[in-house]
């Protein structure tokens, strides 16, 4: 059985029939806390920076802020440099553009290496390190967002650091998520990496991309005093925003499914999300739901064919499995969590935050490693009462059908949670770049 699926501009690349359908307006200044007439005479140049080895989050992360600065009206180009290219031509704008580096991939035991390249190691970070740089030089930013880790990927930021910060007035910002890993793991790494080091010297502000109600990370990494006096919580990324942007820049859409209830499961880039996408494929949905997989682009061809095949596999009475669709990328993926009434889900951060944002009854089954990020984060947020939680040690197709089966649980939330980041960043870079304006005009008068 096929379903009639919406489509407009690829809105995902593997469809079947497609039906057009339109949805109420959406206002698209809701989470823009920057009004235009504050916009500078001058609209800021602004790059941002994603390493990305593993996964989707980080660029994902980076677009959903580009897309707010451009709303904000602060910004008049925005350049997004990143390691993978999934995405550039759907989240592309009159004033957003790419530079996709050569990829990187990072093994499930945290090694990096060259993904598609006949390259060593040292080689391709130079070759990204220099295309980094001449880009930089070229664009001439205002501001510089580098999300994650301070020095890059194997420290390819480290000419390009040294050159803003001796050749030009860019305002470099680092970007954390709420959780890094465990404290232990992220005290000996930036130790050895000599990551403070980094930030003491060229880094304006360290963004939070959290509360710290439910994290507090300059207690728990116990970062020195210089270091902490540079952190801004923002709060976290409401995710409802992505429609917003999506909405403007496409056409408008709703979806329509055969069944009266949706089932979801996300499984981020899908390079280790195979485990928990057959667990859902497996598992038995509550009566009159359809079920979507999204595999994730990065998950190996042959665990997504398994996938697919155990999908289309006739039942003892010989029918096709009819309330069940495989997916391989979702360009909006935001559009089919709106209108799912169950999530099954990993731990990153952008899909909690959708979660969140989007207040949705959710089974997270975390990654544990290499890092354990996915597991704190999840262990805070299912005592909190705002997501469930199994551990990717239980996960099984049983499993996942006794928590379809269970009536939702009613947690009192003793916490708010901030999702108001997204109005917060516009603010911060306004200061920050006003701040250094001021600066220039006493140094004139004096």
């Amino acid at each position: 059985m096929n379903i009639a699926l919406p489509y407009f501009k690829n809105l995902w690349t593997h469809h079947r029939n497609v039906v057009p359908i339109s949805e109420p307006q959406i206002k698209i200044n809701q989470y823009f806390a920057v009004k235009k007439e504050q916009i500078f005479p001058k609209k800021l140049k602004i790059v941002l920076y994603s390493h990305d080895t593993m996964g989707l989050g980080h660029k994902r992360r980076n677009q959903l802020i580009a897309q707010t600065l451009e709303e904000s009206g602060i910004s008049g180009n925005i350049l997004i440099i990143s390691g993978i290219g999934e995405g550039n031509q759907f989240f592309s704008s009159s004033a957003i553009d790419y530079l996709t580096l050569p990829a990187l991939y990072k093994s499930s035991d945290g090694e990096y290496q060259a993904k598609h390249f006949d390259m060593s190691l040292k080689q391709i970070i130079k070759m990204r390190s220099q295309i980094i740089l001449t880009a930089m030089k070229n664009f001439q930013p205002d501001v510089f967002i580098v999300d994650n880790v301070p020095r890059g990927a194997i420290n390819e930021l480290n000419p390009i650091l040294k050159y803003l910060r001796k050749k030009t007035k860019t305002k470099c910002i680092l970007g954390l998520r709420d959780i890094l890993d465990d404290p232990d793991v992220i005290k000996n790494s930036w130790q050895k990496n000599n990551y403070e080091d980094a930030i003491r010297k060229y880094y304006d502000q360290v963004w939070i991309y959290g509360d710290e109600q439910i994290y507090d990370s300059i207690q728990e990494y116990t970062f020195s005093p210089d270091i902490a006096s540079k952190l801004h919580y923002t709060g976290y990324l409401d995710q409802t925003a992505r429609i917003q942007w999506y909405q403007k820049h496409h056409h408008k859409t709703d979806l329509h499914f055969p069944s009266n209830s949706l089932a979801l499961c996300m499984v981020g880039g899908g390079q280790d999300g195979g485990n928990l996408a057959l667990a859902f494929a497996q598992s038995k949905l509550p009566k009159n739901t359809y079920g979507i997989i999204v595999t994730g682009p990065m998950m190996p061809p042959s665990v997504r064919q398994q996938i697919q095949e155990y999908c289309e596999m006739p039942s003892q009475n010989g029918a096709v499995r009819s309330n069940l669709q495989v997916l391989e990328y979702v360009n909006e993926p935001t559009l089919l969590l709106k209108k799912a009434d169950w999530v099954v889900s990993m731990g990153g951060y952008n899909s909690t935050c959708e979660i969140l944002s989007f207040q949705k009854r959710a089974l997270i089954v975390p990654r544990i490693t290499p890092r354990k990020e996915q597991l704190i984060r999840t262990e805070i947020l299912n005592k909190l009462g705002f997501v469930d939680m199994l551990h990717p040690q239980q996960l099984s197709a049983d499993a996942l059908s006794q928590w379809f089966r269970q009536e939702k649980k009613h947690h009192p939330q003793t916490v708010n949670i901030d999702l108001d980041g997204l109005k917060k960043i516009p603010q911060l870079i306004t200061e920050i770049v006003k701040k250094k304006k001021n600066s220039a005009k006493i140094l004139l008068k004096t």
